[in-house]
């Protein structure tokens, strides 16, 4: 908004940027925001600590990257490779086969079914929406996905890995839609991978807590005023729309008001819960190959339940952490009255666990598009671990705003440390 010459004023009510994505530090505050006495001494420096709150990775080549090369925020941000791609089987993790190779020796598969299955990656790869040619006489928006899979010969074990840590979908009501979605993320994770190679997967040193304050330098050099620890006191409405803003006695009037759900708790509506749990660990996870950075899938197939459980792992490399320890975080969506329990399978694969810290958040949704009352409220962080559902509820605000649909075409490959 402030590159394209709007007048911005940004109030945090929070001492810190990006509110609920935010990274925390020093570690002492993380213990204190959990009310957990600690840390213990072998912790190292608090100030070397940068610990997210919500776990969330960035494909290479997905919307957010775009976003952030588009505004040019990436100047202000270094990124890094996230080391590797997990998915659970069977009580145990595989890593996700990223290449035709890994695919024919990878161990989640027979050997019939490695061949069908790279077939299939072969088929995704070369599809194009434009090129009847190249769709096989399938029609990408009627044929579902789980009669693609069949016309692939592929058994159910190929479809959990397939649509949950290649398409990364979190439940699997994906396979009675259309196929052409599924074959567009599955594309996205490849062309991702393709960039770097070791995995989809970028992360910014410092932590995520990076993305917020470099967007806020940005709006600060075209003129955005930012003002955090400001409590917003009321939203001031005239004829159903908004007017302006108080706090502490002061009123700063607007045209337009951006804001999460916490800021309108009367305008949103809460469609379910997500768990979150941080976990501080003295060593890799286990069948890792010793990665300093994972992610790690938990198909809801594997484990009885609706929806896929994440695990994100980042250490010291990354600046998030002092030397010799990782911050593991596990997130899903709550489905039973006992939450902490719904993530032990999770949990088991990270003992032993130096400390952990819960939290239980309401996923809330606004209950109007904001275009009557010229109020945008944004959606809730979900339980993904990687932008795209978020990038695509920032894309829908913008276009509700403007009018103006946000623009990616040609967009470059960005750099990262290796």
């Amino acid at each position: 908004m402030s590159v394209n010459g709007k007048k911005v004023l940004h109030i945090d009510r929070n001492n810190h940027y990006g509110g609920e994505m935010a990274s925390i530090t020093p570690l002492e505050e993380l213990y204190r925001r959990f009310n957990v006495i600690g840390p213990p001494e072998p912790m190292g420096r608090g100030r070397e600590w940068n610990v997210d709150l919500i776990p969330k990775f960035l494909m290479a080549n997905g919307q957010l990257v775009k976003m952030l090369l588009y505004t040019e925020v990436t100047q202000y941000i270094d990124f890094k490779v996230v080391d590797g791609s997990y998915v659970y089987k069977a009580g145990k993790i595989h890593k996700v086969p990223c290449t035709e190779e890994e695919a024919l020796v990878s161990d989640l598969m027979g050997i019939f079914e490695k061949r069908r299955f790279r077939k299939f990656l072969l088929f995704v790869m070369n599809f194009s929406d434009h090129n009847a040619k190249t769709q096989y006489d399938i029609d990408p928006r009627k044929m579902t996905m789980r009669e693609l899979y069949r016309r692939f010969d592929l058994g159910p074990d190929v479809m959990a890995f397939t649509g949950h840590a290649l398409a990364l979908y979190r439940t699997d009501d994906y396979l009675d839609l259309p196929c052409l979605e599924t074959i567009n993320r599955i594309r996205l994770y490849y062309e991702s991978l393709v960039k770097y190679s070791k995995s989809p997967y970028l992360y910014p040193l410092y932590g995520l807590g990076e993305l917020p304050q470099g967007f806020a330098r940005l709006s600060a050099l075209n003129g955005g005023i930012y003002m955090i620890n400001k409590p917003v006191d009321e939203i001031l409405m005239e004829n159903g729309q908004v007017v302006g803003v108080k706090s502490e006695g002061e009123i700063a009037y607007c045209k337009q008001l951006i804001c999460d759900p916490s800021y309108v708790p009367d305008q949103v509506k809460k469609i379910g819960q997500v768990i979150r749990v941080i976990c501080i660990l003295s060593h890799p996870i286990r069948n890792t190959s010793e990665c300093t950075s994972c992610q790690i899938v938990i198909p809801q197939t594997q484990v009885n339940r609706n929806s896929d459980i994440y695990v994100c792992m980042v250490a010291s490399s990354h600046c998030v952490a002092s030397d010799g320890k990782y911050v593991a975080i596990i997130s899903t969506t709550v489905e039973t009255e006992d939450p902490e329990k719904e993530i032990q399978p999770a949990l088991d694969l990270l003992v032993p666990v130096d400390q952990k810290f819960v939290s239980i958040t309401d996923q809330l949704i606004p209950k109007h598009d904001g275009t009557k009352k010229q109020v945008f409220i944004s959606k809730s962080y979900d339980a993904t671990t990687h932008f795209e559902t978020t990038s695509n509820d920032i894309k829908d605000m913008f276009r509700r705003m403007t009018g103006a649909n946000l623009d990616f075409a040609d967009m470059w490959s960005m750099d990262t440390q290796d």
